[in-house]
């Protein structure tokens, strides 16, 4: 998935023909009208993350539909065949219906159109019940897991009067910030093991060097890409390394109570550090942009580094299918984005003729 200013699109290859299949669509952020005022420099960060997360969603749910609509077909085609050569081998064999689905193909070898909408709203469904999940299952991992593990640790969780106060916020605030970064790590490592997030990572990696050949500004051909790096300033593993970086700076400022405070304040603890997300955010979307458009400065690579480095584990190097559809993807909003431009050019030039 590739997204320009106004446009992003969605590049997937079909198993059943090897077909390369684009979607392009306008960019239309997610946020009401009344919360556009968000779309300024360190509030946009929340913004830009939502609108990310809604884009992966439909990303997802069109390729996921994409590949569900290619297995059904392949079956349909295996059914079909395999009916054939047993309609030619016995009559019985035939009329006792053996290996015919529940629904069962039309005369054309297709299961009918309704049966293939309700499967593709079902599966819409479970991305979205999974995406949930998944969000839950991460507030768990990354934010209860380590603040529980930094309260039973002595002497931190507890908010002290004096001198002392400002020195043990920031300690017990620099303890869970290194113990989530220790579950990030550990958590991205365990998942790289598996193979169908290796595919996944190659495809990032693939999407990184189509990128970058277009920032070079060199041919978009898979023979560019090819030697070109699969690591970029701009990327959400950065973001997210920033994040967790940026949150134990702005964490440090909220007094830290567990259990042994009551549940009252430890629930009150955890409600202003969920209110301050999207400072976090704002501020790490800035340091992000700052850091991409001063790429050249080894200073703004220094500062992101470690998000850098990261990626050498989100990324894997993509083979030359890959990095096709990668350049289909990319090829489409840069096309569309300079066909508009193009178009608001020439309005503007007959409007002063």
């Amino acid at each position: 998935m590739m997204r320009s200013p106004r446009y992003f699109a969605i590049a997937c290859r079909r198993r059943s023909s090897g077909e390369i299949v684009v979607k392009l669509e306008h960019v239309n952020s997610i946020l009401p009208s009344w919360l556009k005022w968000l779309n300024r420099p360190f509030l946009r960060g929340t913004a830009a993350l939502v609108d990310a997360m809604a884009m992966g969603i439909r990303s997802l749910t069109y390729a996921a539909n994409l590949q569900l609509e290619d297995e059904q077909n392949l079956q349909a085609g295996s059914a079909s065949e395999a009916a054939q050569e047993t309609k030619a081998a016995s009559a019985v064999n035939l009329a006792m219906g053996e290996g015919i689905a529940e629904t069962k193909p039309s005369a054309n070898g297709s299961k009918p159109a309704g049966s293939s909408i309700v499967t593709q709203s079902v599966n819409g469904i479970a991305i979205g019940a999974t995406t949930v999940i998944a969000l839950l299952l991460g507030f768990a991992l990354f934010w209860l897991i380590p603040a529980a593990i930094t309260d039973a640790i002595p002497g931190l969780p507890h908010h002290h009067a004096g001198s002392a106060a400002a020195g043990q916020q920031l300690l017990g605030s620099l303890v869970e910030g290194l113990i989530r970064l220790a579950i990030f790590f550990a958590y991205l490592c365990l998942v790289a093991r598996m193979p169908h997030v290796q595919r996944v990572f190659e495809y990032h990696g693939a999407e990184h060097k189509a990128i970058n050949t277009l920032e070079a500004e060199l041919p978009l051909t898979v023979e560019n890409a090819r030697g070109i790096t699969r690591i970029h300033p701009r990327c959400g593993t950065n973001f997210i390394f920033i994040v967790l970086m940026t949150a134990i700076i702005v964490f440090s400022v909220v007094p830290r109570h567990g259990i042994a405070d009551g549940v009252g304040l430890m629930l009150s603890s955890h409600l202003i550090r969920l209110l301050l997300m999207p400072v976090v955010a704002g501020v790490a979307f800035e340091i992000l942009k700052f850091a991409g458009v001063h790429r050249d400065k080894k200073w703004a690579m220094a500062l992101i580094a470690p998000g850098l480095w990261t990626q050498y584990i989100t990324t894997r190097e993509p083979d030359d299918s890959q990095i096709e559809v990668a350049i289909k993807s990319l090829q489409a909003v840069w096309d569309k984005e300079h066909e508009v431009a193009a178009d608001g050019e020439a309005e503007v030039a007959a409007a002063v003729a």
